[in-house]
């Protein structure tokens, strides 16, 4: 199994979904998310720019979807970027993760197999 994250790969999240919050989190105001980097889009609501339209794009994201992505405000994304996991990320199924995949015509991710879990033929032959 790689420690290389699919989300390195795919991208398809990021450019699905608008991605909003609460606009304590942008730098001005004591949180991490570039404020250049956002639109208002309610009294207490912002979202990352590009998100909020019908084919949504967070400008934040650099590559191509389903090939090689990167996020440029990484280590400042904002709690919604933080909190959505990819499916079987934590061994868990994510159907917001297929969901977005699916838009780009990518396969769902699939559940890691875990050695322990094989029969002991199965583990014999992956020797």
């Amino acid at each position: 199994m790689s420690d290389v994250s699919p989300c390195l790969n795919c991208g398809a999240c990021c450019s699905h979904f608008r991605v909003s919050f609460f606009w304590g989190e942008c730098a001005s105001v004591g949180g991490t998310v570039p404020d250049e980097w956002v639109a208002s889009i309610s009294p207490s609501r912002v979202a990352m720019l590009g998100t909020d339209c019908k084919s949504p794009r967070c400008t934040a994201l650099i590559g191509e979807v389903g090939k090689a992505v990167s996020c440029s405000i990484y280590e400042q994304r904002s709690s919604t970027c933080r909190e959505f996991e990819a499916s079987w990320e934590l061994g868990v199924h994510s159907p917001e993760c297929d969901k977005a995949r699916a838009a780009f015509g990518l396969m769902p991710l699939e559940r890691p197999i875990h050695f322990a879990e094989l029969t002991p033929l199965e583990q014999t032959h992956s020797l």
